[in-house]
C-alpha cells in the first residue's frame, strides 16, 4: 500500500479522490434516461428502482438483505461522507443491485472509516451512478410507482440499455438466497444464564441488529434456514418464535407460509414478526397482502400505536402491505397504523400470543422509539414458561 493510500485510509492529512472515470447510465422501463458519472463496480444490473429518505446510515441500508434485487435512489443529496466502517453492516454483503446518489463524497471524515464507498462497492461488485437529479427520479417513482430499470457504469449504449430493461425480469423470491443455509445457534450477549430464553428465528433475510436486540435481552437464538419444517422447529422446544424481515413478494414465500401455518396450529408458543415476517404471518392466517405504489423506505415514517395512544417515528423498508379487512376476519386486531396513508403497521391476535409490526423497531438506521416491542415479546415468553 502506498504512503498516500495509508494517509487516505487513516483519515489524516490531505485526501485525494481515486474514483475511476466511468459513464453512469440509468434507464427506466418507460424509456426515461438519466446520465451521470459511474462509481463502484464497472458493470450493469437490472432491478427494481426504489427510493430511501434516510439522511444517515447508508452502509446499513445497502447491507440490508431486504434490498435484494433493488436499485436504491438515495434522496439525501450527499452520500459517502463518513466512509465505510467495519461495525455498521447489517449483513456480510451488499444486497442492493445498484446505488444512485446526487453527490458522492470520496474523502470521508470518520475515525472508523476503513475505505470509501466507491472502493467498497468495487470490492462488492455493485455499480453506482452519481451526479444525477435524485429528486427528479424520486418524483418519477412517486408519480408512476416503483419501476424496473437498468443501471450501468460500463459505457453501454442507450439502445442496449433499453433492450436489457425490456428483457430483464424482476423476481419476488429472493428470501431463499439471503437466508442462512443451515441451522445456527447464537448465544445471548447479556443476562443471567438461569433466565435465558430460547428463540427460534425463521430467517427470511434478517438484519443483524434484530438478532442483536434479542441477544441483548438474554435470548439464545436458533436461526433456521428458509423453509425449515415446523416439526423440526417444535422439536427444539423454543420459548418463542420470531419471523424476520426479508426481500421480495410475501406471496412468493409459499414454503414459509405453510410452515408458519403449521406452527400456529400445533402450538401456542409466543410469536413475533417484523416486516416480511409480519406479511408472512398475515398470509399464514389466511389474510392478504398487496403491493404499494412506491413503498415505505426511510427513517422518518410516522406510526400510531392504538394501544399506547402515542405516535412514533419509525424506520421502514417495505414495498408490500397487509390488507386491513382480510386479517380482522382471521382473528387479528390492528394495533398500529401508518400516519401518512393509513396502511396496517401492526397487528395482534385476539386469542393467541401472536403479534407483528411492519416497521423496524431495531432501527439501523433510524430511531429506536419502538424498541419496547422486543420487551413485549420477552414478557409474552416469560408468562408462557
Amino acid at each position: 500500500m502506498s504512503l498516500i493510500e495509508c494517509i487516505r485510509r487513516t483519515n489524516v492529512g490531505i485526501m485525494i479522490s481515486t474514483i475511476e472515470k466511468m459513464e453512469g447510465l440509468i434507464c427506466l422501463e418507460d424509456g426515461t434516461i438519466f446520465k451521470g458519472k459511474g462509481f463502484g463496480f464497472r458493470g450493469t444490473a437490472v432491478g427494481e428502482l426504489v427510493f430511501n429518505t434516510a439522511m444517515t446510515g447508508y452502509q446499513k441500508i445497502f447491507t440490508d438483505p431486504s434490498y435484494k434485487g433493488q436499485i436504491i435512489n438515495m434522496t439525501y443529496p450527499l452520500i459517502g461522507n463518513y466512509g465505510i466502517s467495519l461495525i455498521d453492516n447489517e449483513s456480510d454483503d451488499v444486497h442492493a443491485f445498484g446505488i444512485v446518489v446526487k453527490d458522492l463524497c470520496d474523502t470521508p471524515s470518520n475515525s472508523n472509516s476503513v475505505m470509501t464507498l466507491d472502493e467498497w462497492l468495487r470490492e462488492k461488485q455493485v455499480p453506482g451512478v452519481y451526479g444525477v437529479d435524485t429528486r427528479q427520479i424520486t418524483k418519477k417513482i412517486r408519480n408512476k410507482g416503483t419501476v424496473k430499470c437498468v443501471i450501468s457504469t460500463e459505457g453501454i449504449s442507450i439502445s442496449r440499455a433499453r433492450e436489457l430493461c425490456a428483457e430483464g425480469c424482476l423476481r419476488g423470491d429472493w428470501m431463499k438466497e439471503v437466508s442462512v443455509k443451515e441451522k445456527t445457534v447464537m448465544e445471548p450477549l447479556e443476562g443471567d444464564p438461569k433466565d435465558t430464553l430460547d428463540v427460534a428465528v425463521l430467517d427470511f433475510g434478517v438484519k443483524g441488529n434484530i438478532l442483536t436486540c434479542l441477544r441483548r435481552r438474554n435470548c439464545r437464538l436458533t436461526v433456521y434456514p428458509y423453509g425449515a419444517p415446523a416439526d423440526d422447529i417444535l422439536k427444539d422446544d423454543p420459548d418463542g418464535i420470531f419471523l424476520t424481515n426479508g426481500p421480495g413478494d410475501p406471496e412468493e414465500a409459499t414454503e414459509a407460509i405453510v410452515e408458519v401455518q403449521q406452527l400456529i396450529r400445533s402450538s401456542e408458543i409466543p410469536m413475533f414478526g417484523i416486516c416480511m415476517g409480519h406479511q408472512i404471518l398475515s398470509l399464514a392466517l389466511g389474510g392478504k397482502t398487496y403491493k404499494l405504489k412506491y413503498g415505505h423506505r426511510g427513517g422518518n415514517h410516522g406510526v400510531f400505536d392504538k394501544e399506547t395512544k402515542r405516535s412514533y417515528i419509525t424506520s421502514q423498508n417495505h414495498g408490500y402491505a397487509v390488507q386491513y379487512e382480510s386479517v380482522i376476519l382471521k382473528g387479528m386486531e390492528i394495533t398500529h397504523l401508518n400516519l401518512n396513508d393509513g396502511t396496517v403497521e401492526g397487528m395482534e391476535h385476539r386469542d393467541l400470543p401472536i403479534f407483528s409490526v411492519q416497521f423496524h423497531p431495531e432501527a439501523s438506521p433510524g430511531p429506536n422509539d419502538t424498541s419496547y416491542l422486543f420487551d413485549k415479546f420477552l414478557k409474552m415468553m416469560k408468562e408462557d414458561k
